[in-house]
């Protein structure tokens, strides 16, 4: 009897010692297309690893913006994050080449593009710590303030929100002569509301997911940047799955970002709508005021280079893509 207890203390312990629980945060509220996703993909992750590989999820920002999400990663509070891509350009650089300012004209020119570049996105993360599953396309980056701004000059004397104050922001920052307010996402919107700031460059999905638009009276028709979105889980928390768990969680997440990727595109347009019927302006630039616009985000561009932002190897290929795909 003695024998058989230890036996099933020793199974036990085992059986506790190999079941992972991969906890991550995100900013997408509960509900949201994000998150029915992610509980979907945890369920059957539960289901096809027997039980081995459980994941908690924290929604809704409860974890904080980004870099908040980060520094509990660093201190192993949490394993992961879905996250603008731009969040983890410390671990890849060149992940900002979407971030170079006004480089497509259109979302079937990002989508040709990123067939080449994609790959060499998610395996410069995971050389730098972070295995993710693909990328989900936040469609373009769009102007939008309380006052209009159709031509680069209007942006003088906004008080224009950046999302961080690092030197490679800053300089694409002083190419358009503006003097960035640095805050984190979860202070966007009561800088909007008092006045601390009054202009942002974001999605429309995400200027509604976030309330933004509330406080937005005109959104300017340049498509500044392309924005993406991943789910990052650090490497040495995923190296401790099993061979055969981490070909599953790969498998179901790859599979559901796919799924996020082709919805996003369609739901931007939505919101994009939405906000025009309710009775947010639409300004499109006139093609004076869009080739300024085009001056000046070439040397932005430089400036991003030069600050290592964005390696010149890395900006040269998207340029070649580019030149390929108009052929």
């Amino acid at each position: 009897m003695f024998f058989r207890i230890l036996l099933l203390g020793l199974v036990l312990t085992s059986a506790s010692i190999s079941a992972k629980t991969l906890k991550i945060a995100t900013l997408s509220p509960e509900g949201s297309i994000w998150m029915q996703k992610f509980r979907q993909v945890a369920s059957e992750v539960k289901t096809q690893s027997d039980g081995r590989v459980k994941i908690k999820f924290y929604p809704g920002g409860v974890m904080g913006d980004d870099e908040a999400v980060l520094k509990k990663i660093k201190i192993r509070q949490l394993h992961g994050g879905a996250m603008t891509g731009g969040s983890l350009s410390r671990f890849y650089a060149d992940s900002q080449v979407y971030s170079l300012p006004l480089k497509f004209d259109s979302l079937s020119q990002v989508r040709k593009v990123r067939n080449e570049i994609d790959a060499d996105i998610s395996q410069g993360y995971e050389d730098g710590g972070f295995v993710t599953f693909g990328l989900a396309g936040g469609g373009f980056a769009y102007i939008m303030s309380k006052q209009p701004i159709a031509h680069p000059d209007d942006l003088k004397g906004r008080k224009t929100w950046a999302p961080s104050a690092d030197a490679a922001t800053v300089a694409a920052f002083d190419a358009f002569s503006i003097s960035p307010i640095p805050l984190g996402i979860g202070d966007v919107l009561a800088g909007l509301q008092t006045g601390l700031i009054d202009t942002v460059a974001t999605s429309p999905v995400a200027a509604i997911t976030l309330q933004w638009h509330t406080q937005i009276k005109h959104v300017t028709q340049v498509p500044l940047i392309y924005v993406y979105a991943v789910l990052a889980v650090q490497k040495k928390a995923f190296d401790k799955l099993k061979p055969e768990d981490q070909q599953v969680v790969r498998s179901l997440f790859g599979k559901a970002f796919k799924e996020l990727d082709a919805e996003s595109e369609k739901d931007n347009q939505k919101a994009l709508d939405a906000l025009a019927a309710q009775g947010i302006n639409l300004i499109t630039p006139d093609a004076q005021q869009l080739a300024a616009w085009k001056n000046l985000a070439r040397k932005a561009e430089q400036a991003m280079i030069n600050q290592g932002a964005v390696s010149q190897s890395m900006a040269d290929k998207l340029e070649r893509l580019l030149a390929d795909k108009a052929e």
